[in-house]
């Protein structure tokens, strides 16, 4: 039996459309339009095809998007200064430093000045600490995208054991706070694999629901999956000129139950609910401007 194939783009769309009709009630009830900045440090060829795909997804929906480029030599200091400048602007919901940034610049002090309200990436520390808890203001994006599409392949998540390769802060850690808390497509048994982790391929056999996020092409093969497993592919990497996942899909969709393509499967659905995530901001702050 061939797996079902998880069509992100599918997915995403009928998710964008529902949230433009949202935009659009929001803007005629308050007179406010959403409006999401992104800075693009320097000239990485996928972060600036990642943030074209954003803005493009912006317009459809009905946001404003706004892209402030900045060169590769931009110190940390003046990268601080713009994220000031835009945590003070009244016009501004919703803020994005593309990541990579630059080698010279400390990722994690960038994140922590974006004001917590306008951090629709969820990597502030303030909102980390509250998804932890299970009361979270916004949920990352990656993360929020994927458990969507867990949902979609109708498969039950509770009680079920799901292994996540990779521990990095946007996807591996985030995804295990998701996957935990109660409730619909949560209540899983999670285990987070990474460099170190013993019997990685027993780990993996035994998962009802398998993520990748190493940045291994093809590194999850068949013999690692149980059958029926639903699977995650959230890497990209290029490989001789193709773009490949982190799971070999072509022997691994015999195997699963449901698998993501690459491209077209994670990505579109992170971008999907970082659109939800602007407008959610939108709202709490115009909430707190006006008291």
């Amino acid at each position: 039996m061939s797996a079902d194939i998880i069509d992100g783009k599918a997915l995403a769309t009928t998710f964008r459309e529902q949230l433009a009709q949202e935009v659009a009630q929001f803007k005629a009830e308050s007179q406010i339009v959403p409006h999401l900045t992104a800075v693009l440090v320097g000239d990485d060829p996928a972060s600036a095809v990642y943030v074209r795909n954003k803005q493009r997804a912006c317009e459809k929906a009905g946001i404003q998007s706004t892209l402030k480029r900045l060169p590769a030599d931009t110190s940390e200091a003046e990268l601080t200064e713009l994220v000031h400048q835009l945590n003070a602007d009244q016009n501004v919901h919703g803020i994005l430093v593309q990541l990579p940034l630059p080698k010279h610049i400390t990722e994690t002090a960038i994140l922590d000045v974006v004001h917590p309200l306008k951090d629709v990436d969820a990597f502030h520390p303030e909102n980390v600490g509250l998804i932890v808890q299970g009361r979270p203001r916004y949920l990352p994006c990656t993360p929020y995208g994927i458990q969507q599409m867990i949902l979609s392949t109708q498969m039950e998540t509770a009680g079920k054991h799901a292994v996540i390769l990779g521990r990095s802060e946007i996807v591996g850690k985030p995804m295990a706070m998701l996957l935990i808390q109660r409730g619909l497509g949560a209540d899983a048994t999670v285990t987070i694999c990474h460099s170190r982790t013993q019997n990685l391929k027993e780990i993996v056999r035994s998962a009802d629901i398998i993520i990748a996020a190493i940045g291994q092409p093809e590194f999850v093969t068949a013999d690692m999956v149980k059958p029926g497993a639903v699977v995650i592919d959230v890497g990209i990497n290029r490989v001789n000129d193709k773009l490949v996942g982190d799971v070999d899909f072509e022997s691994v969709k015999e195997v699963a139950s449901a698998i993501t393509p690459v491209p077209g499967g994670v990505g579109p659905m992170t971008i999907a609910m970082l659109l939800k995530n602007t407008l959610t901001a939108a709202r709490i702050l115009s909430c707190s401007n006006s008291h």
